[in-house]
């Protein structure tokens, strides 16, 4: 059964393993609100953990937001987590501010030794440079975008590399979706680099980026719903999970060949693989049959790779998607 939690909607997510549980870290927001949409700014960062990947029990919130003024005293929204070189554990995470309004977004950083008890660090670590990255009131869109911020190691083990949804300052307002890079030799410090995609590709955002290697093949992750596409991709079809092939963990990637993993009721997917080695799907469970919002997380949904060199998920319940969808050529940029 999914993840549901009877007093609050769920959404967003992000994993740990610790060699005995496995840890999902989530965004939160009571049902008390009454309308989903106001769950974006009333938020926590919830935890669980579970043996099996399947079976999960709620522990103590991870994160809420910081006192006024700071830079994530407003929301603290999507992160990941990884393992550091002493042992212990450090989380990037999404922050916005009241001053200003949420609108503007920066990666704080906050870290444990055991995963459950969590220690923020300092002002934000990263936020979009206007040399490469739209700054809110630069363009047509409606907020700063520089969030939902992913880590791993470089394959020299001589640093790390932080993923993050971004918006390159050129092209048509709803195709300047990029993945954002910025670089670190310590976790600490942090230096944003060029977008690691072009613009162009048919998408106004590329949320919850991440790439994992399944079977020695790599692939780039993203979601985006369809009022965030650009006008060719919307007529061909809705949002959801999407992925794409990729050569090389630092890009470029060839965003204009994605193709949809999901529809739209699932969202912000992200790849987990279990200690036998098998490679799933989780996600939220967005909207139901008639549109209304759901927010739960999903069970463990197998993926695999497809004839075509398409992940795929394993079942075959998405494969009418791509019938529709040829590859979306850049049209701007």
């Amino acid at each position: 059964m999914p993840f549901t939690l009877p007093d609050v909607w769920t959404w967003d997510m992000w994993f740990a393993d610790d060699g005995t549980d496995h840890h999902v870290f989530y965004l939160k927001a009571s049902r008390a609100l009454g309308d989903p949409n106001r769950r974006h700014f009333n938020v926590t960062v919830g935890h669980a953990v579970s043996s099996d990947l399947r079976n999960w029990r709620e522990v103590a919130d991870a994160l809420i937001v910081s006192d006024v003024p700071a830079f994530d005293d407003y929301t603290t929204w999507t992160g990941s987590v990884l393992r550091q070189p002493d042992g212990t554990w450090r989380l990037f995470y999404t922050g916005t501010s009241r001053s200003d309004a949420g609108l503007v977004q920066r990666v704080g950083t906050a870290t444990s030794p055991d995963l459950y008890a969590w220690t923020k660090h300092g002002d934000a670590v990263a936020e979009a440079d206007a040399r490469w990255y739209e700054k809110y009131g630069s363009g047509d869109w409606f907020d700063e975008a520089w969030r939902d911020p992913w880590v791993f190691a470089s394959e020299d083990g001589r640093g790390w590399h932080m993923l993050v949804t971004a918006r390159a300052n050129t092209g048509d307002a709803d195709e300047r979706g990029v993945v954002g890079h910025a670089t670190s030799e310590d976790l600490v410090s942090w230096t944003v680099q060029p977008p690691l995609s072009a613009p162009g590709a048919g998408f106004g955002q590329l949320e919850v980026p991440q790439v994992a290697e399944i079977d020695g093949r790599l692939v780039l992750i993203f979601s985006c719903l369809a009022g965030e596409l650009g006008s060719t991709r919307r007529a061909a079809g809705g949002g959801g999970v999407w992925t794409v092939p990729i050569d090389d963990p630092l890009g470029p990637y060839p965003i204009e060949r994605a193709s949809r993993l999901t529809d739209e009721s699932l969202y912000a997917g992200r790849l987990v693989q279990d200690r036998a080695g098998e490679w799933f799907l989780f996600a939220f469970h967005h909207v139901d049959e008639r549109g209304d919002f759901i927010g739960a997380l999903s069970d463990p949904i197998p993926v695999s790779w497809g004839r075509d060199g398409v992940l795929r998920v394993a079942d075959g319940r998405f494969d009418h998607l791509r019938a529709h969808e040829g590859l979306v050529r850049p049209t701007g940029g």
